[in-house]
């Protein structure tokens, strides 16, 4: 069995690491490069960082700031934001990166998934799925969501399980599975989103959106098949230690890297 991940996210906006609630009011959370650093010391698994305006405003990753990134820890990195290419992937791989995150470009042409895992192999090509619960299925209970693209803003009309199961049969290697519906809120990750999307597909499945407390990591692992959990505000704040959600997992006998 695969040990559970713990993975900060950067978000960066304007060079800065920043945090909203459900996608907007963004506030500032630091410097990226300090962040870093910090998570490197406490024992993250891996590091996420996401350029979230680069897809909206139509320009490239901050290169630069990732190779600075880069420079300061020793874990696995994934970067996303803005990647519309292959060679954009070379470049962001070139900075330091391990694993490189699409978006919005693989909703616009899913060719691309088939051409970067061929080209850099499908461990380096992780699928980020922004996910939002559609009102009908709120209201009749039953869980249906759609996926998002540049940053939350762009509606696709595209069933999230569906997609999920395509971007695998195309050939990549990981899911990121925001909820939006959660995003911020800290009232606990989507379970039935996650288990939807973990019990449809084969490959790795982070869960994003909602940690805010302990048993929520744990809860998680418990009743769902994701292999990693995502956060952001807990961490950056400083409310909650890495260390911390390792003990506890670990004392619920749940297969962590300590």
């Amino acid at each position: 069995m695969l040990a559970k991940r713990i993975i900060p996210c950067l978000d960066i906006k304007d060079s800065r690491v920043v945090k909203g609630v459900n996608f907007v009011d963004l506030k500032d959370a630091g410097d990226p490069v300090e962040n870093a650093k910090v998570y490197q010391k406490e024992g993250a698994d891996e590091l996420v960082f996401l350029d979230i305006t680069a897809s909206f405003q139509k320009r490239k990753t901050v290169v630069e700031l990732v190779k600075e990134v880069s420079q300061v820890i020793f874990m696995p990195f994934t970067v996303g934001g803005g990647i519309k290419c292959n060679e954009d992937i070379r470049e962001i791989l070139l900075a330091g990166a391990d694993k490189v995150s699409i978006n919005s470009s693989a909703v616009e042409r899913p060719q691309m998934i088939i051409e970067a895992s061929n080209i850099f192999g499908s461990q380096c090509i992780v699928v980020a799925i922004d996910a939002k619960r559609k009102a009908q299925s709120a209201k009749r209970e039953i869980n249906s969501w759609e996926v998002y693209t540049h940053g939350g803003r762009k509606p696709t009309g595209i069933d999230v399980v569906n997609w999920a199961k395509k971007v695998e049969s195309l050939g990549a290697g990981e899911i990121l599975l925001t909820s939006m519906d959660c995003d911020g809120m800290k009232k606990g990750f989507d379970l039935s989103l996650t288990k939807a999307i973990s019990d449809a597909v084969n490959i790795p499945v982070i869960a994003s959106g909602g940690a805010g407390k302990l048993d929520h990591f744990s809860d998680l692992f418990k009743r769902t098949k994701a292999t990693g959990a995502l956060a952001a505000s807990i961490f950056h704040y400083r409310e909650i230690a890495i260390s911390q959600i390792k003990q506890r997992l670990n004392q619920e006998k749940i297969n962590i890297r300590l």
